[in-house]
């Protein structure tokens, strides 16, 4: 299995060291770079890479941004900095033998069946990478909406409706208006007290608009 790496930032001699570095390394192939938030979004949806090696401050804002505008976000390896999001980070200038660990780790995550779809959801100084499948819910609040995973609920600055447009609709379930429900996760369904159903999730409740039983 080959990888194809996306390198994005903004020191072109940073670039070029990497793709020295990477030379050597048979499993991975870079199909592309980018220089700043803007065009490494783009080229991300274009190429669909395996892997981004990613500058954590790159010009036009930082690889967190461009990481929050992924609608499916690959295996990450950050190249400078540090963090609290289950990556690897490597401190400039990066030592072959760990970027080679890094590399064989993300190897192996992307090797586990198939590409599960994720989303990289930030709040605050914490941020996760996270497999659609397992969200257990999402709850609008406002214009934005409360994902529901392990032991996190974070707020994530997308729409319901948006992230109804990513989702497949054969396991997420639009309940009601506030709701989008994975239905792998619902325990069982009850009847409220007033005659209609609901689902129970993650301890919550979700009532279906429009169900009676």
């Amino acid at each position: 299995m080959t990888m194809r790496v996306l390198v994005i930032d903004d020191e072109r001699l940073a670039r070029k060291e990497l793709r020295r570095l990477l030379a050597g390394q048979q499993q991975f192939e870079i199909v592309g770079e980018a220089a700043d938030v803007a065009d490494g979004i783009a080229r991300a949806r274009a190429l669909a890479p395996d892997l981004l090696l990613l500058n954590v401050q790159i010009a036009g804002g930082s690889g967190f941004d461009l990481l929050d505008a992924l609608d499916d976000v690959p295996e990450v390896i950050f190249t400078t900095g540090h963090g609290h999001c289950p990556a690897d980070y490597l401190l400039k200038p990066i030592h072959p033998q760990r970027l080679a660990a890094a590399l064989e780790r993300a190897a192996v995550r992307a090797g586990m069946g198939s590409k599960p779809r994720k989303l990289f959801i930030r709040e605050g100084d914490r941020c996760w990478f996270v497999r659609l499948t397992d969200i257990r819910l999402f709850e609008a609040e406002g214009e934005h909406t409360r994902a529901y995973f392990d032991d996190a609920a974070p707020l994530i600055p997308r729409s319901l409706q948006q992230l109804e447009q990513m989702l497949d609709r054969q396991q997420f379930f639009r309940a009601n208006s506030r709701h989008l429900v994975n239905l792998a996760d619902v325990d069982r369904i009850v009847q409220t007290a007033g005659g209609s159903l609901a689902l129970n999730v993650a301890g919550l409740a979700v009532e279906v608009m429009g169900a009676t039983q």
